[in-house]
């Protein structure tokens, strides 16, 4: 372990190894300066040096340290974009084209593509780890001239002839959109693998439901509700933001870097030609006479031509790559929009049945508390009824004389007379709710 960090990590600079060996030798008193002071440990942390995972596109990869402002004069970005990448904040989903780097956070992929490298935060995830594994095994899978190998003598002497003048296969990636490829794959894959998490979780719980309520299964039911609204907003995040690069194609060709890069090397070049061309072309002869009013000299005149022909020349190619690299670049994101726009009409077809699981539960609570209701009212017309013998015992138990008390018999006429009057007016209370349309017939 010792000599893989050695390895790795970037090597320290003399005058830090000179300042932490004068801080550790000891003076004349025989006692150590700056005694449990380490003077590398805060010159780090003041820096705010942060571990970084570097791959090129050779396949290669390594571990670097570098600070926030290096990283941004490295990339040419702005301070708000390298902020997307803190591991710290929770930003959503966001893909960022500018001049030299395209800027990818999605999910647990944090990383800045260049025209030559990847640079990930360092870290213990397993996808980010799946992630420079997968995107070292296409890289030294498939080289930029190793394309075409395999189909034939015929495309591979096509391939080297393109090469030679300049111009990128149709079906050949840039090394950014392989490595933004890879990000997208590593994205929507993490993504659909949580939507099908969801799904085998989600099924099983909501059919217990419907046929057993219980708190207990309303409470899994509401977290699984909390996650799937969680993951559908991630889901919609990243749908969208495919969408809108793949509507802008302003933004599609600014994510070409390889190409802007090629551009500007070649204009350097061109430059740095003409002007080692102009000196010889400005010698003019001694022994010429110079008119007062004289034309531009030839070497002007070159030069100006050359430079409209090269501009016009450069203008009709970057025209035709752009839109050839536009539609590279729509097609792969045209991919990755089906795959999460499926996993989304997943989470879709899962929040649907949750509504309705919902609305049946209601239904069958709606149902029992038409039944309790129903129950209830039975209850009350009964009540109504014995309280008619509540009635007439209490009209009896006065204290006047009546004849009917001497009569043996009158008790038990009086109980079936009003037991009889009772059952009528019981049955006429039903008869009025059945016609009503308050009970079930």
């Amino acid at each position: 372990m010792p000599d893989l960090n050695e390895r790795l990590l970037p090597p320290k600079p003399a005058s830090a190894m000179n300042l932490r060996d004068a801080v550790n030798r000891p003076s004349a008193s025989g006692r150590q300066p700056f005694q449990g002071v380490d003077v590398s440990g805060l010159k780090k942390r003041g820096q705010g040096l942060r571990s970084w995972i570097r791959v090129d596109a050779s396949g290669n990869s390594q571990i670097i340290e570098v600070d926030k402002f290096s990283m941004m004069r490295r990339c040419d970005l702005p301070a708000r974009d390298i902020r997307l990448l803190d591991p710290l904040f929770v930003y959503p989903s966001t893909i960022l084209g500018r001049e030299k780097a395209i800027v990818v956070n999605l999910e647990q992929i944090r990383c800045i593509i260049t025209a030559d490298e990847v640079l990930l935060l360092n870290s213990l995830d397993s996808y980010v780890l799946q992630y420079v594994v997968e995107l070292q095994r296409r890289l030294t899978t498939a080289g930029p001239g190793d394309v075409w190998q395999s189909d034939g003598n015929r495309r591979r002497s096509r391939n080297n002839f393109d090469n030679m003048f300049g111009n990128t296969s149709p079906d050949y990636l840039p090394f950014e959109f392989r490595a933004l490829e890879v990000a997208l794959e590593a994205a929507c894959t993490f993504l659909d693998s949580q939507a099908a998490e969801l799904e085998i979780e989600a099924y099983p719980l909501l059919d217990e439901l419907t046929s057993k309520i219980s708190t207990l299964n309303l409470e899994r039911a509401r977290r699984l509700k909390s996650r799937l609204v969680a993951l559908t907003r991630r889901v919609q995040k990243v749908r969208d933001e495919i969408e809108q690069l793949m509507d802008d194609d302003g933004d599609m060709a600014e994510m070409y870097l390889t190409e802007k890069k090629r551009r500007m090397e070649s204009s350097f070049c061109g430059d740095q030609s003409l002007m080692g061309f102009r000196p010889n072309d400005g010698v003019q002869s001694i022994s010429a006479p110079v008119s007062p009013v004289s034309s531009p000299p030839d070497s002007r005149r070159l030069e100006k031509s050359l430079s409209i022909a090269r501009s016009r020349h450069d203008s009709m190619r970057s025209s035709e790559t752009t839109t050839e690299s536009i539609e590279e670049l729509e097609m792969l994101l045209e991919a990755y929009f089906v795959v999460i726009d499926s996993t989304l009409n997943k989470l879709t077809s899962l929040k649907e049945y949750i509504d309705d699981t919902e609305d049946f539960i209601n239904i069958q609570l709606d149902n029992v508390r038409n039944q309790l209701i129903q129950f209830e009212l039975l209850l009350t017309t009964a009540t109504f009824v014995v309280a008619i013998f509540g009635v007439v015992a209490g009209v009896f138990g006065m204290n006047f004389e009546v004849p009917m008390f001497h009569n043996p018999h009158a008790f038990k006429w009086v109980l079936i007379i009003t037991g009889i009057c009772g059952i009528c007016v019981f049955c006429a209370f039903v008869w009025f709710f059945r016609y009503r349309r308050l009970m079930p017939l």
